[in-house]
């Protein structure tokens, strides 16, 4: 089932540390600032720990502890953006999700797919030609999978 035409209004932005993550938010920030009805969800998405995580003590919980605390510090910063281009605090939320046995791509479409989101928007990631190869790219994983919605990707 594809979005209604409304639904492009309703945001899904990929979110982390990287500059260009908050490029995208300020973009989308300039954009909409005098939209009304428009809805964000700034999301946060990272992958499962690394084996020797466990093997030196380390326990899940420990480590979605840190990595939900550290993308509240990212949530912050992206709020303060949108507030900057007055975007009503009560028109954003925020959600962080580990990539479970599966990619970090794969976990940003299924939580646009659940959302019903109908623009994705990241930032552009110089990432090499091997970690592509080896890791995929998020904007490459979004522009195959975008029969119905739309992808803004930030450079």
């Amino acid at each position: 089932m594809g979005v209604t035409m409304d639904q492009w209004k309703n945001f899904l932005i990929a979110i982390d540390e990287m500059e260009s993550a908050l490029k995208a938010v300020r973009y989308v920030g300039r954009l909409i600032r005098s939209m009304d009805s428009a809805s964000i969800c700034l999301l946060h998405v990272y992958p499962e720990p690394p084996p020797h995580f466990f093997v030196n003590g380390g326990t899940l919980e420990e480590y979605q502890a840190k990595r939900i605390a550290r993308a509240e510090q990212i949530f912050k910063h992206g709020l303060e953006i949108l507030s900057e281009y007055g975007i009503q605090r009560d028109a954003i939320y925020c959600t962080t999700h580990m990539a479970e046995g599966r990619t970090i791509s794969d976990t940003l479409l299924e939580v646009r797919r659940m959302g019903n989101f109908g623009t994705v928007v990241t930032g552009k990631r110089g990432v090499s030609k091997a970690e592509e190869f080896l890791f995929g790219s998020i904007s490459n994983a979004l522009a195959r999978h975008c029969h119905d919605f739309s992808v803004w990707i930030v450079g």
